[in-house]
């Protein structure tokens, strides 16, 4: 097995030079470095990393704490960050908090204690323990999806990159009430969460934007989940004057209330027009298929791991919030006729931003 005095000794450097090239510890002339990375590739030279951390005190590895297995959406996201880490050189430790804060602050002191050089996390709904241990121990982390804001001096700030969630909510209400609709029903998503607020405002500022009144009772939480959205859309269906039109709030939430229709014998888009915040893989399956918001998934978490090594390289920056433009996707379940292809390109409904957040 070659060794890095070996690969030294091919490239006709020091091993010091050698241990900079491979670790980025210090610039080194370009030919220099093309000399070594030759040496590695011919003798088929493979660094010790467990050394390498002992010296360098980096594993280079991230921790990833997100609800990828109760959770398809986090699925994709899951994707972006782990092509991204790889290909940046960092093994990935993953966990699932399964939405749970005393799992969530569990899990996340394990991934801490494998000496993870920084974490991702999507924070769960209560996430005051979570976030007072990653304070506690000035632990590198971006959180995901979900944000939160800084409520006082040394309660942050994180880094932390989600979607734009109002505006896109408030594009899928204005077109619902653009076709006629006058009471359009809101199954939202967990209480607590970033992601249900700011999709509730987005939703009375559509309807503000249409001119409709906001009816609270055509808002009533799904819990993020299918079978909380089941019982959330028959009690909207119950109402007296029961909504034309339902959005859903996630891609979970949209399969419990299609499951709430059929077993009511209601048609979509006859008896009741559909959209959703959140597309899936299979929205474009269902006859008719779905309108929806898609959320750039993968690039967020591609984006999670490069605010993540920013962060690595540079402990003193400026934190700062990334918000990634999501894009509404015209089917035919709201009501209006299948678009033709060449109709939905480039429809995105934000656009992207960086704002820095001060403790």
């Amino acid at each position: 097995m070659s060794t890095m005095a070996d690969v030294a000794r091919s490239a006709g450097v020091s091993v010091a030079t050698v241990s900079h090239v491979l670790n980025g510890t210090r610039p080194v002339l370009p030919h220099t470095r093309q000399a070594v990375l030759d040496a590695v590739e011919a003798l088929g030279y493979t660094p010790n990393s467990l050394a390498r951390s002992l010296v360098t005190s980096r594993t280079r590895s991230i921790g990833l704490a997100v609800s990828a297995i109760s959770n398809p959406y986090f699925t994709e996201i899951l994707q972006g960050v782990e092509a991204a880490a790889l290909e940046a050189g960092y093994s990935l430790l993953i966990a699932d908090p399964h939405d749970d804060p005393g799992h969530e602050l569990k899990v996340v002191q394990l991934l801490h204690e494998r000496r993870v050089d920084g974490m991702i996390v999507a924070p769960s709904a209560e996430p005051g323990g979570l976030v007072a241990y990653l304070r506690r121990q000035a632990v590198p982390t971006v959180l995901l999806d979900r944000v939160l804001e800084p409520v006082g001096p040394g309660q942050g700030p994180f880094d932390q990159v989600c979607a734009e969630n109002c505006g896109p909510m408030a594009e899928l209400v204005t077109h619902l009430a653009s076709l006629g609709h006058r009471r359009i029903g809101l199954v939202a998503g967990l209480p607590g969460l970033s992601t249900t607020s700011e999709r509730i405002a987005g939703y009375r500022q559509g309807l503000a934007a249409a001119g409709l009144d906001a009816d609270d009772e055509l808002v009533v939480s799904g819990s993020s989940e299918a079978t909380g959205a089941e019982r959330a859309t028959a009690a909207l269906l119950a109402l007296s004057d029961a909504p034309t039109a339902l959005v859903t709030a996630n891609n979970a939430m949209t399969i419990g209330a299609l499951r709430a229709l059929r077993e009511r014998g209601l048609s979509v888009p006859g008896d009741i027009a559909l959209a959703c915040f959140d597309d899936f893989a299979w929205a474009d399956l269902f006859a008719p298929r779905i309108t929806a918001i898609a959320q750039p998934s993968r690039e967020m978490g591609a984006r999670a791991v490069a605010v993540l090594l920013d962060r690595l390289a540079a402990p003193d920056r400026e934190a700062r919030t990334v918000r990634l433009p999501c894009a509404f996707v015209h089917r035919a379940s709201c009501g209006c006729p299948e678009p033709r292809p060449a109709d939905t390109a480039g429809m995105e409904s934000t656009s992207h931003s960086e704002k820095g957040i001060t403790p």
